[in-house]
């Protein structure tokens, strides 16, 4: 198979195998007016597979989103068809309107205006809970 070469965009790489549609939906990248391509399963010398993500445009990318996502990720930014920029991406401390709570008793489940917050509480694992009612994020 052969994706080609982005002149001006944003390459997401190293996305956890299985994990590149779901970062593409919290990202809304369908609401993008320019070409997206998603390769799942790609082959990874590190990890076997991987899913990566071109997007063929520069935008505002919410970096917290990938972390969740994918915390090992790199984000590499496409200039003129070189590679201007790599950042490695990390997990977020902070979460914000990425994921909702699940615990119908949380008060965003009755007060939806208030923004779904979740603080990383357990770097280990990679777990989230909700800054209102601890629950955890899933």
């Amino acid at each position: 198979m052969n994706i080609d070469a982005i002149e001006n965009g944003i390459v997401i790489d190293h996305i956890p195998a299985g994990h590149g549609l779901d970062l593409y939906e919290m990202l809304e990248l369908d609401a993008l007016d320019c070409a997206v391509a998603i390769i799942q399963n790609a082959h990874s010398n590190k990890t076997g597979k991987k899913d990566i993500i071109k997007v063929a445009n520069r935008f505002d990318l919410d970096l917290s989103v990938v972390g969740y996502v994918a915390p090992d990720a790199v984000v590499n930014r496409i200039v003129d068809g070189q590679r201007m920029e790599k950042e490695k991406v990390e997990l977020p401390s902070r979460i914000e309107d990425v994921v909702k709570c699940k615990n119908p008793r949380c008060i965003t489940s009755v007060e939806q205006e208030l923004k779904q917050i979740f603080e990383l509480s357990d770097k280990e694992s990679g777990t989230y809970r909700c800054l209102y009612c601890e629950s955890e994020a899933y």
